[in-house]
């Protein structure tokens, strides 16, 4: 696909521009190599701990995929949930406007006290980061029918039910996809956030111990491990973005 590779070659060019600087800001500035390692020293780092790298990301990962489900479930029930009852909507809404007052990331430690240093309490960090871009993005796009599809509805005599099933849910599509886009954004910081309140594995702890033991080289390949992470996760979603609409339909 043209497109596609275009698209690829443009993020190879501009991955090795942002390397190129790096280096460029290393060498220029004579800055130690305990602040900022150049990306010689991380590659090096990236190979030398492999295997440890490796098993966090593999734990990290876990974590954030369990977390994003969840999200996604949960945000699109409440957006279908919000669409179909009105009475939902007057009692919901504004609870939900209220809890995304509160930063999230304020809340890891005291979600860490009740659920543990364990998998639950990052599933539940990364599922409240998550679950409020989902619903907002899918409910605002599930109530703007066109008027045309509306009137359809009507002279058809359909249900609330089937009306939101057959008609709002395919043209909510884009929303819910801009909501995943926002979703791959906040999980891996979510991820990043839950593993330095308090944890034994993942990228996150693995950074915080290479930090307190100056191994400044093996934090930063971590860094690009999450990075890398959360492309593989923006990658998916655009292949969803570009999936052809017919398909939301048959």
């Amino acid at each position: 696909m043209p497109f596609t590779g275009h698209r690829v070659w443009r993020g190879a060019v501009s991955f090795a521009l942002a390397v190129a600087v790096w280096q460029l800001v290393v060498t220029l500035s004579g800055v130690p190599r305990f602040i900022l390692p150049g990306p010689w020293l991380v590659l090096q780092a990236l190979g030398a701990n492999a295997t440890l790298l490796w098993q966090n990301a593999l734990w990290s990962a876990g974590n954030l995929a369990l977390g994003l489900g969840v999200g996604v479930f949960l945000g699109i029930e409440t957006a279908l949930l919000l669409t179909l009852s009105r009475h939902a909507r007057w009692l919901l809404r504004p609870m939900l406007v209220v809890a995304q007052a509160v930063p999230v990331f304020a809340l890891a430690p005291v979600i860490t006290l009740w659920l543990g240093y364990g998998m639950p309490s990052k599933i539940v960090t990364i599922a409240l980061v998550t679950y409020f871009p989902i619903a907002s993005s899918l409910f605002d796009r599930l109530m703007a029918l066109p008027p045309g599809l509306g009137d359809l509805s009507r002279l058809a005599g359909a249900s609330r039910w089937r009306e939101t099933l057959l008609l709002r849910l395919p043209h909510a599509v884009p929303g819910l996809i801009s909501g995943l886009r926002l979703a791959v954004v906040y999980g891996p910081l979510a991820v990043l956030i839950g593993e330095w309140v308090g944890s034994s594995r993942g990228l996150g702890h693995l950074m915080l111990m290479a930090n307190g033991r100056g191994q400044t080289a093996l934090m930063f390949a971590a860094l690009m491990v999450l990075a890398a992470l959360s492309l593989m996760l923006w990658v998916i979603v655009e292949a969803l973005a570009r999936w052809p609409a017919r398909r939301f339909y048959t």
